[in-house]
């Protein structure tokens, strides 16, 4: 299969990239490889749609780094998804969880282990927003709750929360990849309990009578915004909403939405220039 390549430079790299890898994501980008000046994001040839990257990069130049240059070229003749597995490194969260592929040894001395096959889905862990995702679910109670998890990339954060004790899991993504990539993994863990279906928050009108005690939604900035009312439709009184996937600066407008629909502001979670907040519903 051929691939579309973007070869992306910026100035300064930090917190431009991890900014628009998260937006190209969004169009369906399958892998990004980060380097010293930029990062490089692939997608297959026949599932590019050049319009939309052009306006993305377009916005942020108006916005964003000092420097931005890209280059776009079609590469083929390569396996792209084993070149993208070959690169793949664990992700341990303390002594508490790690994320590792099959082709990587196992550790008893960690509580969670989850294992995903790194097809090149969004959401393997390694990104500063799964991270804080997996520090709140750490902290919370999960036995016996209903949970949602938006945006489920690889299906780790759904994984999880069923590890957790969870007793019932929704995960949802609208990126096919994403959405066969997960059931594949929710297989290889034994998570029976957890329901994939392909999609976007347009599915939870369909729930209105699913209540859930936490909805984990690690998504964009913008999509949130939009999602927020589905998501307070189907939050159950008490319970939590974890958001992540926005910048510190992002903060205001994400707060300002939760708060015109009742949710009250708990905690929030730093790394970089990343947030995850904590909201409950009265």
């Amino acid at each position: 299969m051929d691939y579309i390549e973007i070869h992306c430079q910026l100035s300064p790299v930090e917190p431009w990239a991890e900014i628009l890898i998260a937006e190209l994501s969004a169009l369906g980008f399958e892998s990004f490889s980060e380097e010293d000046d930029g990062f490089r994001a692939y997608i297959s040839a026949c599932s590019y749609r050049s319009k939309p990257v052009t306006e993305l990069f377009e916005r942020y130049r108006q916005k964003g780094p000092e420097k931005l240059s890209v280059e776009v070229s079609r590469m083929g003749g390569k396996n792209w998804n084993a070149v993208w597995e070959s690169n793949f490194e664990p992700v341990r969260v303390g002594n508490h969880c790690l994320i590792r592929a099959p082709f990587h040894e196992s550790d008893h001395n960690v509580h969670h282990e989850i294992i995903i096959e790194p097809k090149m889905s969004f959401g393997t862990g390694h990104h500063a927003t799964t991270v804080l995702m997996i520090q709140f679910m750490l902290e919370m109670e999960f036995d016996g709750q209903s949970v949602l998890d938006m945006g489920c990339g690889t299906g780790v954060l759904a994984i999880l929360a069923a590890r957790l004790g969870a007793k019932r899991v929704t995960a949802i993504d609208n990126y096919l990849y994403a959405y066969e990539n997960t059931l594949e993994n929710v297989q290889r863990n034994n998570a029976a309990n957890i329901e994939v279906l392909h999609g976007d928050a347009m599915l939870l009108r369909e729930q209105q009578h699913t209540n859930y005690a936490i909805i984990l939604a690690n998504i964009t900035r913008n999509v949130l915004l939009g999602d927020m009312p589905a998501y307070n439709q189907v939050l159950q009184a008490g319970g939590e909403l974890i958001l992540s996937g926005f910048m510190a600066f992002d903060k205001d407008v994400i707060f300002t939405a939760a708060k015109k629909y009742g949710l009250q502001f708990c905690e929030e979670k730093l790394q970089g220039d990343w947030v995850a907040v904590k909201f409950r519903k009265p």
